[in-house]
Order: structure tokens, then C-alpha cells, then sequence
């Protein structure tokens, strides 16, 4: 079993919605979108995370990467609580955990070059500059099946599949270790989800990156976790080996989300990912 690189303790996460009342100055509802959550991703695994829309996920990744601090509980990197880094240390740690967001659209700047961005990510964190910068952003578009030419475009001239892969580049560009998939191929038709979901698998192969795969589509998790956990109304109920999982799951919440999994025709009904054609361009119904 290999270490854990970031762990969350006890984790919880509060909003208020709205005001009650003609006051403005009375409190509103309290929500609880995540409750007590005990989560660790290792090295160099792929940890899911899934459940239904509202279910806490998206929420809880956040909290891991720092985005949003926790209302109780700690988030530890390599064992250090993230709350206590100097500001050298969290950038070191920012550095080192990315995210891949479910929108390849919207999480781009598209007043910036896909060039533009990659060299933004690698000067502000001092990696490479001028020359060496531009070279790492042709290996970099190369490394996600895109041609360096694409450098010169803007991220409106690519397809939902390339952004994706834009969105990679980017995660990738300051070396992590880990990567948060924030239901990366949700919003891509299935034959481009197959295309993206098998370049994360070759990149955590060439990397030896961790990722946690936040996902509601189970039939996906299956074919890309080594552990899932399942999150229901903010908490966790189960987790385990993907395979023991989905064979031998021991929650009712689970067995009704497993219930649900479409079945393709083919042996066992069981979802293939890996397409006879595949790259970049290969994108058709």
C-alpha cells in the first residue's frame, strides 16, 4: 500500500442560504454540504469519488486543494496541515496539486493564447522563461496528443474534447503530483470521454501522478479507480477496492447507484474506453 499525499481529517463544510426573515440582519438556514469527511488519496493511485449531484463532492475536492477552507477539520499534505504553511510552502503546495475542471470552456481564459496560458503557469511558478518556456509548451501540448501549432490558438478554435486536453496541459504544466479530475469527461460525448479518460490513464502510467477522480458516472469509475468512496448527503458511506466495490457492496446507497449503471450490449454489458480510433481529432457521434 503506497503513502498517503493528501489526507483530509474530520472534514466539514457549512454555508448559509439566504436570510430569514425582512431582516437583513438575521442569520439564514444553515447547510451542511460536507459532514465529518475521513478521505486519503495515495501515490500514484487513482482514488473516485462519487455519488449523486448535491452529494458533497465537488465541495469536498475543493477543500482538499485549499480552495475553500473547511468550517471543521484539517487537510494534510505529506502530513503537514495546509493550514499551517508559510506562503513559500503553499505555493510549493499549489504547485503540486492541480485541478482538472468539468468545463473545458469555461475554465479557460479566452483572452489568452493556449501558449499564453501554458507560459503564464510556468513563469509564475518560476519553471522555465523565454526560449525554454516555448519549448516546454510544444512538449507539453504533445505530451496531451495536440500539435505544438496549436500554441498560436485561441481556446474558442478547439473542440470540447481538445479544450479538455488544453485543461491537462495546463494541470500538468507545473509538474503535480496530484490531480483533482473534477468530472473531467461529464460534458463530452461518449466516444471523446473514452479519448480523454484513456490519456489520463497513459499520463499517470508516464508520470506516476495521483489523481482523485470526482465523478456521479459509475460505469466510468469502474474502469479508471483502484478505490472508490461513495458520498451521500455530505458524508461518506462506503469505500473500498474498486473491484470488491462494485462486486460485493455492502450500503443500500450503493447498490441503488450501481442499480442505476446503463448496460451496453457486449459481454457481461460491461463499457469499453479504450475506442479503435483514437487522438485529438477523432471526435464523431
Amino acid at each position: 500500500m503506497s503513502a498517503p499525499i493528501l489526507r483530509g481529517e474530520g472534514l466539514e463544510k457549512r454555508y448559509v442560504a439566504g436570510r430569514a426573515g425582512p431582516s437583513a440582519g438575521r442569520r439564514g438556514k444553515e447547510v451542511h454540504a460536507v459532514r465529518g469527511v475521513d478521505l486519503e488519496v495515495r501515490e500514484g493511485e487513482t482514488l473516485a469519488l462519487v455519488g449523486e449531484s448535491g452529494s458533497g463532492k465537488s465541495t469536498t475536492g475543493r477543500l482538499l486543494l485549499g480552495l475553500e477552507p473547511p468550517s471543521a477539520g484539517r487537510v494534510l499534505w505529506r502530513e503537514r496541515d495546509i493550514a499551517s504553511l508559510d506562503r513559500a510552502e503553499r505555493a510549493a503546495f499549489r504547485r503540486r496539486a492541480q485541478i482538472v475542471f468539468q468545463d473545458p470552456f469555461g475554465s479557460l481564459n479566452p483572452r489568452l493564447t493556449v501558449g499564453g496560458m501554458l507560459r503564464e503557469a510556468l513563469s509564475v511558478h518560476g519553471l522555465a522563461r523565454g526560449r525554454e518556456a516555448t519549448r516546454r509548451v510544444g512538449e507539453l501540448l504533445e505530451m496531451v496528443g495536440l500539435d505544438s501549432s496549436a500554441s498560436a490558438r485561441y481556446p474558442h478554435e478547439f473542440s470540447g474534447g481538445q479544450r479538455q486536453r488544453v485543461g491537462i496541459a495546463r494541470a500538468l504544466s507545473v509538474e503535480p503530483e496530484l490531480v483533482v479530475c473534477d468530472e473531467p469527461v461529464s460534458a463530452l460525448d461518449v466516444s471523446v470521454q473514452a479519448q480523454v479518460l484513456n490519456l489520463l490513464a497513459d499520463l499517470q502510467g508516464r508520470l506516476g501522478l495521483a489523481y482523485l477522480f470526482i465523478a456521479h458516472d459509475l460505469a466510468v469509475v469502474r474502469h479508471v479507480a483502484d478505490r472508490t468512496a461513495v458520498m451521500h448527503l455530505g458524508r461518506i458511506v462506503e469505500e473500498g477496492p474498486t473491484a470488491e466495490l462494485f462486486t460485493r457492496p455492502r450500503e443500500s446507497y450503493t447498490r441503488e447507484l450501481l442499480a442505476a449503471i446503463p448496460r451496453l450490449p457486449g459481454p457481461g454489458g460491461v463499457p469499453t474506453f479504450r475506442p479503435v480510433r483514437d487522438g485529438p481529432d477523432a471526435e464523431f457521434p
